[in-house]
């Protein structure tokens, strides 16, 4: 009976599973597939097989140059927004964490209340803030807000890896001369480097697909990033759904390529928890 119930209890798993597999790969799959057809063939058979591989909707863009400029600038404005997410969320993270002192937690509460407002709700304020700052038409129009916005849930997951962490070691680390800024940068930031890393692809992700911001901050087409290059794809009278399917199909290369490759640090930082003593 308990053999059964195990067998059955896998099967359930499985097909649980599967499910949400499905649901992840099918839409991937016809992104891809949408993009090897014509727009006339797309839009007579969306799901169906290809009638023939337009494999120059995929060439035309890898010989654009446009697109390997929003690359660089997709490239640059990922790369400065997560860094600065990182740096600047480990920080406070590590002072609520290690550091007791007087209004803690209601600073600490004032930090996790960002999470109630996303960047759609404060989008108004914060283009007004950027026009009157000449950030308009600037790449770090994009990478402020996204560093500011990406703070609180980075602050609040840093904070349970900084409190995990043993006091022995920290008491070790002042018994041999260390100073709480060398315990953090020497000893503290090594030691959560798993969750480091997964706040890292996390924030690298979120900017590389970001769209409303970018759209708003950026009017100059060499400063577009790539979630921005669809719009050469739409015109007057049509819009080439082929070819803006294949461009998706190649921007998802680098975001999937990120996950691989720090799959398991986005695994052991969200799920380790505190570090063992």
């Amino acid at each position: 009976m308990a053999l059964r119930k195990i067998s059955f209890s896998l099967i359930i798993r499985y097909l649980v599973a599967l499910l949400i597999a499905l649901l992840v790969l099918v839409p991937l799959a016809m992104t891809v597939f949408g993009g090897l057809k014509s727009t006339g063939d797309l839009l007579s058979n969306p799901i169906g097989w290809p009638d023939r591989f337009h494999w120059e909707n995929f060439d035309g863009i890898l010989q654009s140059a446009s697109f390997w400029l929003q690359m660089r600038n997709s490239l640059f404005v990922m790369l400065a927004s997560a860094l600065g997410v990182v740096l600047l969320a480990s920080m406070p993270a590590f002072i609520f964490a290690r550091t007791a002192f007087r209004g803690r937690e209601i600073i600490f509460n004032f930090f996790t209340i960002g999470l109630l407002f996303p960047l759609a709700v404060a989008i108004l304020p914060l283009y007004i803030s950027l026009r009157q700052l000449l950030l308009i038409d600037s790449h770090w129009g994009i990478i402020l807000p996204q560093i500011a916005f990406g703070l609180p849930g980075t602050i609040l997951i840093l904070r349970g890896f900084f409190a995990g962490l043993p006091q022995e070691i920290e008491d070790a680390a002042y018994i041999d001369g260390c100073t709480t800024v060398g315990f953090f940068w020497h000893v503290a930031l090594p030691l959560v480097r798993p969750a480091l890393a997964a706040v890292f692809v996390l924030a690298m992700v979120g900017s590389w697909n970001a769209f409303f911001l970018p759209l708003l901050v950026l009017n100059k087409e060499n400063l577009w990033t790539l979630p921005l290059g669809i719009l050469r794809f739409q015109g007057q009278w049509g819009t080439d759904w082929a070819r803006i399917l294949a461009f998706v199909s190649l921007t998802l290369i680098p975001t999937i390529g990120f996950y691989f490759f720090a799959e398991r640090h986005i695994v052991t930082g969200l799920t380790a928890g505190a570090v063992k003593g």
